[in-house]
């Protein structure tokens, strides 16, 4: 397989075992109230209770007869009370998180703001013409002062099962970058993703180093990426990643030609064994973007699932959240 990025180093450690989400038993109808009621003493307690406090028809397990309804022959549904029902949810995080053996719950980010941030270049990555052309900015972090990082994953190589259900069940934003060598062989393990609200987007046909192609090569991975995009997927994106993080400013104009507005690339780099930083304070900072990639055992001491464990421990921990990328573009 092909580098991914410029530094990705291959380090051994010993591979942790993951433990994969069993079947969660179905509660009955009648029981569901009052489990909602006991979430918060009882999640923590067997993996079960993550079953009976899902609001039915949602979440892992999950079924019945909707949100809100009673056990019964027929009648109208009635709204559960609104304390029970943040108490519910907060219980079933505990125990999804308590299942993926995570440090802590993590944190839930802020609501998207009603007036998004200005995105412009990153001082040092712009590149000649970039205001006077209106060409994508470059960015490694999006302008705010909340506590919140942003997850990309780039490539597809990997299409691991279980990287999906432990993000639904964690509810986790993320955005993906996708090439087409690599998923093209099961587009719908990402239409998954997409049916959950993640956001698919452009990362080149077949991932070359652009700058060391003819304007009309570059123009041709990421127009050629768009049309597969919105064929396979329903939509073409407006957010494109270089592939290795590199770019000129033929990269650029093929992109705006294509369609794309955003170009972003990142400030930190999570492995399954370790982090690595852009900044030399090697510190997470308020709208820190972090890359990752669609790998596993064949690349990795680990699988996805590691290396979200380490990711979400780490921000949860430092006191972040983690926010949809693109509700803030």
């Amino acid at each position: 397989m092909r580098p991914v990025v410029q530094n990705d180093k291959i380090r051994s450690q010993l591979a942790r075992r993951v433990a994969l989400p069993g079947r969660l038993r179905r509660p009955g109808r009648a029981r569901l109230a009052k489990a909602a009621l006991r979430c918060g003493a009882a999640a923590l307690a067997a993996t079960a209770v993550l079953s009976a406090c899902s609001a039915p028809g949602t979440g892992a397990g999950a079924g019945g007869s909707g949100p809100g309804r009673e056990s019964g022959q027929g009648g109208p549904a009635r709204n559960q009370d609104p304390a029970a029902r943040l108490a519910a949810e907060h219980a079933r995080l505990a125990a999804a998180a308590q299942h993926w053996n995570l440090d802590q719950v993590p944190l839930t980010p802020p609501a998207p703001p009603v007036h998004k941030p200005k995105i412009t270049a990153r001082a040092g990555f712009e590149v000649d013409g970039q205001e006077e052309e209106h060409l994508p900015p470059v960015f490694t972090t999006v302008p705010t002062d909340k506590k919140i990082v942003f997850l990309t994953i780039d490539d597809g190589a990997e299409k691991d099962p279980a990287f999906l259900r432990m993000m639904s069940d964690l509810k986790i934003p993320y955005s993906a970058f996708l090439s087409n060598y690599l998923v093209e062989n099961d587009y719908g393990y990402f239409r998954k993703m997409q049916a959950e609200g993640h956001t698919l987007n452009n990362h080149t046909l077949t991932h070359p180093y652009l700058p060391g192609l003819e304007y009309e090569e570059q123009r041709a991975e990421i127009c050629g990426m768009q049309d597969t995009m919105k064929k396979e997927f329903g939509k073409a994106p407006t957010v494109f990643r270089p592939p290795y993080g590199n770019y000129n400013g033929d990269t650029l104009r093929a992109a705006k030609s294509c369609g794309i507005k955003y170009a972003p690339i990142w400030d930190e780099e999570v492995y399954v064994d370790h982090w690595e930083y852009r900044e030399d304070d090697e510190q997470l900072h308020p709208g820190d973007i972090v890359l990752t990639h669609f790998r596993g055992r064949d690349d990795w001491d680990g699988t996805m699932v590691d290396d979200m464990r380490r990711f979400l421990n780490k921000v949860t921990r430092e006191g972040y959240a983690v926010a949809r990328l693109e509700d803030y573009l």
